[in-house]
């Protein structure tokens, strides 16, 4: 007998959690719905500065043509989720349609955090998400003008990379004494600096922003900051973070997490045994997670469940990712958090061009994790070796 599976989000993570089904449904047993609240399916959001590179749409797309063929699928854009209803196992759409469910996945993702300051929601101010958003900023700017970035994270960073990419000259803002305080630390974050200091982007770090101010048009003209600096700006563009999209829990009766997020088990399980969030909606443990990596892994576990296979729990516990960030080659595996008497700490090398930190358990030796930046060694390596004692020629696997 045919189940549907109904999916509320069409992002990264959804999409990995159909296709995943897709391939493990070898019986085809589920037929699947996914509900997307963009106009555009599935598309490659961790690359999305590349839109402002030249390529298009249709080039970040995740979506092939064997999943729109597919008989078992049904894809449907433009169409929020406004309500769930866990008795009757339905979902009602903004367009009053009602799709019913046998499991239903919430992958809503999340939404940009735009602070409270001041000038706002003054125009020139925009934020960096979707293809909208970028279509958006490059109608605004202007080359050769200075534009402001709110956010010195890994979204902050490419949105300033965007602004550079069309002409325009950025400053970025980061209330943190350095650049990714959520990834790296101050060694780390210097080789960061250092590249971000060539392509002329200009950083203010342990200030925030105060207030935008508008120029004679109604339009932002400037940004203060906390210590005082007026930097001129003809946009601005909010990257601080994001929050959960959960606000279909209320209606749901769904568990929220302290700071937002569905809350749910380590196999991504709400109260209701029929519903599951994965990916940035997802609260587990206390804690969502904003990289697409943990997404995935949840995606996976699952896709897994729902054909009958064992998944692999997700605790959250392993933040490992690797990517590269205008230029600069940045790592972490395993912990990456110094815990004062049960880890010592040993940095190979520091200086402004390749950086390497790992961290080890005190009393056994072993290695529970590190944070690489620059021209390191190799990732997927240094990774496998956590939680045993490291070879000999440690240092040669760190810097090659």
């Amino acid at each position: 007998m045919t189940r549907t599976l109904l999916v509320v989000g069409h992002g990264m993570v959804g999409h990995r959690l159909v296709e995943q089904l897709r391939a493990l449904d070898t019986e085809r047993t589920w037929r699947v719905v996914v509900v997307g609240e963009e106009h555009h399916p599935a598309y490659d959001r961790v690359g999305l500065s590349s839109y402002l590179e030249g390529k298009s749409k249709s080039d970040l797309t995740l979506v092939g043509a064997d999943f729109l063929s597919d008989p078992r699928t049904d894809l449907f854009l433009g169409c929020p989720v406004v309500s769930v209803d866990r008795t009757a196992r339905s979902v009602e759409t903004a367009h009053g349609e009602r799709i019913f469910y046998d499991a239903l996945v919430l992958a809503t993702g999340s939404r940009p955090f735009v602070p409270p300051v001041r000038g706002h929601d003054l125009p020139g101010c925009f934020t960096y998400r979707t293809f909208d958003d970028l279509d958006d900023l490059r109608a605004a700017a202007s080359p050769g003008r200075p534009g402001v970035v709110v956010g010195g994270g890994l979204l902050g960073l490419e949105a300033a990379n965007a602004l550079r990419l069309l002409g325009m000259r950025p400053h970025v803002v980061e209330t943190a004494p350095h650049l990714m305080p959520a990834q790296l630390d101050a060694g780390a974050a210097r080789v960061l600096h250092r590249r971000v200091a060539e392509l002329g982007l200009r950083v203010h770090c342990a200030t925030a922003t105060a207030s935008i101010e508008a120029g004679a048009d109604g339009a932002v003209r400037a940004v203060t900051l906390s210590d005082g600096t007026v930097l001129e700006a003809d946009v601005v563009v909010f990257a601080a973070g994001v929050r959960p999209r959960d606000e279909l829990a209320d209606a749901a009766g769904l568990e929220r997490g302290e700071r937002g997020g569905f809350v749910v088990d380590d196999l991504c399980r709400t109260a209701d045994g029929r519903v599951w969030a994965v990916g940035e909606c997802a609260c587990v443990r206390g804690r969502c997670h904003g990289l697409v990596a943990p997404g995935y892994r949840m995606a996976d576990s699952v896709a897994r469940q729902l054909t009958g296979r064992t998944p692999e729990p997700f605790d959250g516990t392993d933040t490992s990712t690797a990517l590269k960030l205008l230029g600069v080659r940045i790592a972490t595996f395993g912990a990456t958090r110094y815990d004062h008497g049960q880890t010592l700490e040993a940095v190979f090398a520091e200086d402004t061009d390749r950086y390497a930190k790992i961290l080890l358990r005190q009393d056994s030796g072993d290695l529970l994790g590190g944070i690489l930046a620059g021209d390191t060694g190799s990732w997927t390596a240094l990774r496998s070796l956590v939680g045993r004692r490291p070879p000999a020629d440690l240092e040669r696997l760190l810097l090659p």
